[in-house]
C-alpha cells in the first residue's frame, strides 16, 4: 500500500512538474521531432528506473529498452513488462511521455495477446 501510494505521488508530482513540449516546438536545437522525442525518453527511462529501482526488472528488459533508444526510438517491436517492477516502471513511463506532449503509443511497451 505504501509503496503503490509512493509511485501515485511520483506520478502526480511528475504531471505537475513536466513542461509539455509540442511538436512545433521540437526543430529548436536543430532536431525533429522524433530525436526530440527519443531525447525526452532517454531522460524520462533513466529518471523512472531511479525512482523504481533495478531490483525485480529483467536484465533483458532492460538491454531491449536500450536498444530502442540506441535505436532512436523508432523500433517497432514491443517489450513485454512482466513482472511487477517492470509493469511499474512501464506505467511510469507511459505517464511521463505523455506529459511531454507525446502519444501514449511512443512507449515500446505491448505484450502479445
Amino acid at each position: 500500500m505504501a509503496r503503490l501510494l509512493a509511485t501515485g505521488v511520483l506520478v502526480t508530482l511528475t504531471a505537475l512538474l513536466a513542461q509539455p513540449v509540442f511538436a512545433q516546438d521540437a526543430s529548436r536545437d536543430g532536431q525533429t521531432w522524433t530525436e526530440r522525442k527519443c531525447a525526452l525518453y532517454r531522460r524520462a527511462f533513466d529518471d523512472a528506473l531511479h525512482a523504481v529501482g533495478r531490483q525485480g526488472i529483467r536484465e533483458s528488459f532492460l538491454a531491449r529498452n536500450t536498444t530502442f533508444i540506441e535505436g532512436g526510438c523508432t523500433g517497432n517491436s514491443k517489450l513485454c513488462p512482466e513482472t511487477g517492477k517492470e509493469i511499474e516502471l512501464a506505467n511510469l513511463l507511459t505517464v511521463m511521455t505523455m506529459n511531454e506532449g507525446m502519444a501514449s503509443t511512443f512507449v515500446p511497451f505491448g505484450c502479445p495477446n
